[in-house]
This record gives C-alpha cells, sequence and structure tokens, in this order.
C-alpha cells in the first residue's frame, strides 16, 4: 500500500466543512510530547508525520470519505452536485461550499442504498413523472400537473391550524408519490449549520427513488416553497442544488411554478402594493396575506415583482426585511427554549429530519432483514447505534 497522500487529509477535512480546532476534537486527537492537538494535525496534513492506521479510520469516518480515498495521487474534483444552480452572494465562505458537498455526498450515498434496497427486494417501480416536464411549458400547467399527481388540495393546505402541520402534510403528500423528503440542518452540530445563502434545497431526479432535501434552518413557509420548487426540478429530470436567489432562467421558471402551486397569480389582485408604499408598510401587508395563506411573505413579494409590481431591488429590500425578522424570532425561541431547558429529543429530531417514508422503509427492511442496522442507520442519517431510538421516538410532531 502505498504512502498517505498528505494533500488528501486536508482536503478530506476541508470538504467535510472542518476546521482544525473542529476536527481534532471529532478525532480525538490529543496533546503528546509537548506537541498540541491542532499542531499535530496540521503536521500529518504537511506530511511531516504520517497517521496510524486507527487514526485514518477515524478520518475516513468523520471526514465521510473511503479509507482508499487517502491514498489518492490527488485531490478529486468537486463533489458531484449534480447541475450548480445556484447564484451565491458576492462573500461566501469556502467552508460553506464544503458543507454543501458533504450534504450532497450523504444523500446521494443514503438514496444509493435505498434504490439498491428496493430492487433487491423487488419492490423498484419506475416513476414516469420524472423528467416528464420541459421548461417550455407554462409554469401554472406545470403546477396543476404535480399538485394532481401528489393529490394536493390547497384548500385543506390552507385550513391547517400552523403553518407548520401545513408543512407537514405537503410532505406528507409528496412522500405518498414515492419521493423522500429529506430535512437537513447540520453535518452534527452547531459548528456546521447548513447557511440558506448556499443552500436552500437539492433535487436528486431518480426515477425509482428520487429525493428531495430542503434546508431546515429555513423559515416554515420557505420550507414550503423549496419543496414545490425542487419537485419542479424532478418532473423536469434535473438533479442539482438550489439556493436563495435563482437568477438563472430554470431557477425563475421553477421559482413560478412553486410559487404559483401556492398561491394563484390571481389572487394577487388583492394586493395593490408599489415603491410609492415603502419597505416598511409593503412587508406588514404582504405579511399578513402571507399568514393566512401559510406562505413566506418573501414568495408574495416575488410573484409580485415577477408580474410587474416593483423593481427587483424593492424586492430585494422587502425579502431582507423578512429574513431579519425571521432570524431574530428564531433567536429569541432558542433563547427561551434554552431557559426552559425543553426541546425535542435528539431521536425525535433525527426521525423528523429524516422523514416517515424513510422512517418507514427502514422499519420495513430491517425487520425483513433486507438492511444490516449500519445501512439503516446510513440511510437514517444517524450511527446504528441510534437506529432503534429513532425508529421508537415518539413525541409531538416536529415542523421543522
Amino acid at each position: 500500500m502505498p504512502n498517505v497522500n498528505p494533500d488528501i487529509l486536508r482536503w478530506a477535512r476541508e470538504t467535510a466543512g472542518l476546521s482544525l480546532e473542529e476536527a481534532v476534537q471529532k478525532l480525538g486527537i490529543n496533546a503528546a510530547r509537548g506537541v498540541e492537538p491542532v499542531d499535530r494535525l496540521e503536521q500529518m496534513e504537511a506530511g511531516e508525520v504520517a497517521p496510524t492506521r486507527p487514526m485514518l479510520v477515524k478520518m475516513s469516518k468523520q471526514y465521510r470519505r473511503s479509507l482508499l480515498s487517502f491514498y489518492l495521487s490527488a485531490p478529486p474534483r468537486q463533489g458531484d452536485r449534480g447541475q450548480d444552480f445556484r447564484t451565491l452572494p458576492a462573500a461566501f465562505a469556502m467552508t460553506d461550499n464544503a458543507l454543501v458537498d458533504a450534504v450532497v455526498r450523504d444523500i446521494r450515498a443514503r438514496q444509493s442504498l435505498v434504490r439498491a434496497t428496493l430492487e433487491e427486494e423487488d419492490e423498484a417501480e419506475t416513476l414516469p413523472f420524472i423528467g416528464s416536464a420541459r421548461s417550455t411549458e407554462q409554469p401554472s400547467a406545470l403546477a396543476r400537473r404535480i399538485a394532481e399527481m401528489i393529490e394536493f388540495d390547497l384548500g385543506a393546505y390552507r385550513r391547517c391550524r400552523t403553518i407548520g402541520d401545513a408543512v407537514a402534510y405537503l410532505r406528507a403528500q409528496i412522500e405518498a408519490a414515492g419521493i423522500f423528503v429529506l430535512f437537513v440542518d447540520n453535518l452534527g452540530s452547531h459548528h456546521t449549520e447548513i447557511s440558506v445563502d448556499v443552500f436552500r434545497g437539492f433535487a436528486l431526479a431518480d426515477d425509482v427513488a428520487p429525493f428531495v432535501a430542503v434546508n431546515a434552518n429555513d423559515s416554515k413557509g420557505a420550507q414550503s416553497f423549496t419543496m414545490i420548487h425542487e419537485l419542479a426540478h424532478l418532473w423536469l429530470g434535473l438533479t442539482g442544488v438550489s439556493g436563495r436567489d435563482g437568477e438563472r432562467d430554470i431557477e425563475k421558471f421553477c421559482n413560478d411554478v412553486a410559487g404559483e402551486f401556492l398561491l394563484p397569480s390571481l389572487e394577487l389582485q388583492q394586493l395593490d402594493i408599489s415603491e410609492a408604499n415603502g419597505i416598511a408598510d409593503a412587508v406588514q401587508v404582504i405579511g399578513a396575506f402571507a399568514q393566512v395563506r401559510k406562505v413566506s411573505g418573501t414568495m408574495v413579494a416575488y410573484k409580485l415583482h415577477r408580474s410587474g409590481a416593483f423593481n427587483f431591488a424593492f424586492y430585494q429590500g422587502i425579502a431582507g426585511t423578512f429574513r431579519q425578522n425571521f432570524l431574530g424570532q428564531r433567536g429569541r425561541n432558542r433563547e427561551l427554549a434554552r431557559e426552559a431547558e425543553s426541546g425535542p429529543t435528539y431521536p425525535v429530531i433525527r426521525r423528523h429530519r429524516a422523514g416517515p417514508a424513510l422512517v418507514q422503509l427502514v422499519d420495513r427492511m430491517l425487520g425483513a432483514g433486507a438492511l444490516t442496522t449500519t445501512k439503516a442507520g446510513k440511510v437514517l442519517g444517524v450511527s446504528a447505534k441510534n437506529v432503534q431510538s429513532v425508529l421508537q421516538a415518539g413525541g409531538p410532531r416536529l415542523s421543522a
């Protein structure tokens, strides 16, 4: 076996979204012979010290890379995100993109296991709607086709008690059509939280086990929008990553589909808003309008902008205000939860993130002996030792 390529060690850590300090904690590296933990890892990445076999095994697990990858002659190209539909902000951290790559790798691995299991158990069925649409289609027409396929009732969605319940209803309808819906928030710790500035959603357009991933750090209204946006990608047969602001034509098309799905354009006639209103007044009116319909104010503003009600700069001002309001409220909610020492348990959170469809599939396949506990953990996004606790988790249903 050739020597480990030190460049690969650094690349694997960085593409896992880990700083040196975070990596030494996850790897359990301690000070030795007067050398601090971070310095020891830096020595390995500089080729001054060779990692031991047990250390490579730990790196393989924590960096989410195969052991063989550490012996490559050079770091491979960027992970396969499919198409990158994002328009990234002018200033963003490369570690954020590393987190996105790690998320996509994880989703692809989970999807691969699901498809393989379905095929081995003769349960694989081709879904005819994957790749059935074209971007030349009218967004309203595609929105109707998607709604019919997933048997979505806009009235039932809006009658849900809370927007969280509405998100759960939409997710259930999507999963009943054979699409797995994941919510992702981080890679195992708050240090690896996925920013919505660089990742809003991901669609994996497989015709047997299609996956949709939604950033759980976004507002609930935005999560509904993202789910439909990613469904539009599936209907177009496009695998790829979506961001917050989509300036590409294909993203505008998918945004228009999602907007028409959740808020038919005729309803916008109830709003008379222009730049003359001012951003503060527009936010108040749009917010009240959106709340009743269980959608995000940003989506309403986007549809108004697309209809010509106001320019893009005014839309950005409205969207930015909604975003700041959401972040402020989320921060207050987290602080209240910490003070009350309350909140859902780890198994409940992971069960919700994986979604009912995956949980039910894993439970059934484990019982049939079609999945090992290790593979079941991979599909659910937890370690093997936590599989049973996730499958048995009860408590209140989460909505984000």
